[in-house]
């Protein structure tokens, strides 16, 4: 049976929404980077830094997003938990990347609104599925985070990597692929179910938008 969201429910999202997009996020654990020295870098490698950074922001913006509509619209309370864990740390990923743009001189994607928008819809949609394909929807997403983060750290990916002195914003990323690895482990140990290969697809092409458009705007 569907699950009805509350109006105190729908209220509660609508302030996560506007914290997430608007406000500076706050973390409980330390910054990856504290203690690391600031790298000397070009003005092009600052420049390619922080729009990697910015890329990981809005990809944080959007799991803070998916991760309120599936919740909402979830069934099962085990399910609703697993995805409410996962969206604590992800506002506190928003937080590390938040502060990186600050330190590289650099600034959030203006389009944040637009994908924060688009992605609460996706998991609204996902929610209503059914468990199963909310959870494999999350660990899905949680993977192709993990491929997109790895392709910030070597030559791998379709995005040339953070500069190699650039330790403060490679410890950021690290621990982010960490707890993505882990929220999809827990998302799949929950009995989520692997998404049909044109879903995934289509996320991959999504995703490859989002990331042309956030580097630099």
């Amino acid at each position: 049976m569907l699950a009805i969201p509350t109006p105190e429910a729908l209220i509660t999202q609508f302030d996560r929404a506007l914290r997430t997009v608007f406000a500076s996020a706050q973390t409980r654990r330390p910054y990856p980077d504290a203690g690391l020295p600031e790298a000397a870098m070009s003005e092009a490698e600052r420049a390619h830094a922080a729009g990697l950074m910015r890329v990981n922001h809005c990809g944080e913006v959007c799991a803070q997003a998916l991760y309120a509509g599936q919740a909402l619209t979830a069934r099962n309370p085990v399910a609703q938990q697993a995805l409410l864990e996962a969206a604590e740390e992800e506002t506190e990923h928003l937080a590390w990347c938040e502060k990186r743009l600050d330190a590289l001189g650099s600034h959030k994607s203006v389009f944040n609104p637009l994908w924060y928008a688009g992605s609460f819809g996706l998991g609204v949609l996902a929610g209503a599925l059914g468990d199963k394909w909310n959870l494999g929807f999350l660990a899905e997403t949680e993977r192709q985070v993990e491929g997109h983060l790895d392709s910030h750290l070597s030559h791998l990916g379709h995005i040339n990597p953070l500069p190699a002195q650039d330790a403060k914003s490679r410890a950021v990323v690290e621990q982010m692929k960490a707890d993505e690895i882990k929220h999809a482990h827990t998302a799949v140990a929950h009995g989520g179910a692997e998404l049909p290969l044109p879903v995934r697809q289509a996320m991959q092409a999504t995703s490859k938008i989002m990331t042309a458009l956030a580097y630099r705007i």
